[in-house]
């Protein structure tokens, strides 16, 4: 048992460190063939921060555990919607850019609705994940053409990370590598950890497994809180609820089909909630107040209670 948790953690480590390197090798290879800076940070940059997520998830439906490669997606973004922005938001109140509210949201909205019309029969089949993948594409496209017509000014070259080509391609290959091993440990600890204590992968998908693949957007977002830079905390969350449910689980169901059967209706309703709630608050002058920001907290908080009880 402890063994176990000590692999957890090593594999968390494992697999934010090499997403870490393998995106700062992505970002070097897009940089030399002088693909423009924003579509770097709109795509190899946000799938970057999404890849500890993507990783496990895909690992777990692999080997046949496809509770917890779908109560990660669900964990995280009840996580990255209630306990990121509510924590960011009390640390100081959040403003949010009217585009991020009126164009952002209704994707994180729609993505999230739609996982959970699929996942609520208890199986994600290949058809469904080639609906979210089809509109992950239309996503990015859709950003990536919308931050173009709007560019704005490349950074210096100073302010970017000049690596040869050996050395960049080496990062990939290193950070793919971390990837995979952290994930295989991560999975197979947290596998063992939910057999031991008798408690459901869906329930360790949804806690800890869905807590350490979601730390990148947790430490993102409450030091841009600080530093007011508001609107880079509220993007992260809702870009990685994008592509956490339209790439992973399009990617992912893609590949191998999953089976659900510990995700209950309790769970896609603070899912779906959650979103709604945020997107509620958003409208308000298109800020989270501190107050709305404890609610989220609250409610996070209400759920992971939830969950420990009926986990006993």
């Amino acid at each position: 048992m402890l063994l176990d948790i000590v692999l957890i953690v090593v594999g968390v480590a494992l697999v934010l460190w090499g997403a870490d390197r393998m995106t700062d090798g992505s970002v070097a290879i897009a940089q030399r063939m002088r693909i423009p800076q924003i579509v770097i940070g709109l795509t190899i940059v946000a799938m970057g921060t999404s890849m500890p997520e993507f990783f496990v998830s895909l690992t777990s439906a692999l080997k046949g555990t496809s509770d917890i490669a779908v109560g990660n997606v669900v964990g995280s973004n009840v996580f990255n919607t209630l306990l990121i922005v509510g924590v960011a938001a009390m640390v100081a109140p959040m403003t949010i850019l009217k585009s991020t509210v009126e164009r952002d949201m209704p994707w994180s909205v729609l993505a999230m609705v739609l996982l959970a019309a699929f996942a609520i029969n208890g199986h994600v089949s290949r058809i469904e994940s080639a609906v979210l993948f089809v509109l992950f594409v239309g996503f990015v496209t859709y950003t990536v053409v919308s931050a173009r017509k709007n560019k704005p000014a490349e950074p210096a070259d100073d302010e970017v990370k000049n690596y040869s080509p050996l050395m960049a391609a080496g990062l990939v290959v290193l950070g793919l590598a971390c990837l995979i091993v952290g994930s295989n440990l991560f999975v197979d600890a947290a596998t063992r950890v939910a057999q031991t204590l008798g408690v459901s992968e869906a329930v360790i998908g949804l806690t800890i497994v869905a807590g350490g693949t979601s730390l990148p957007e947790l430490a993102t977002s409450v030091v841009a809180a600080r530093k007011g830079q508001s609107a880079i905390a509220i993007g992260n969350v809702i870009g990685s609820n994008i592509f956490n449910v339209l790439m992973i689980i399009g990617i992912t169901g893609l590949i191998c089909p999953m089976q659900i059967n510990g995700i209950t209706l309790v769970d896609l309703s603070v899912f779906i909630a959650s979103i709604f709630l945020l997107w509620a608050f958003s409208y308000t002058k298109y800020k989270v107040e501190r107050w709305e920001g404890a609610v989220l907290t609250a409610g996070f908080l209400a759920y992971m209670a939830w969950l420990i009880v009926n986990a006993i």
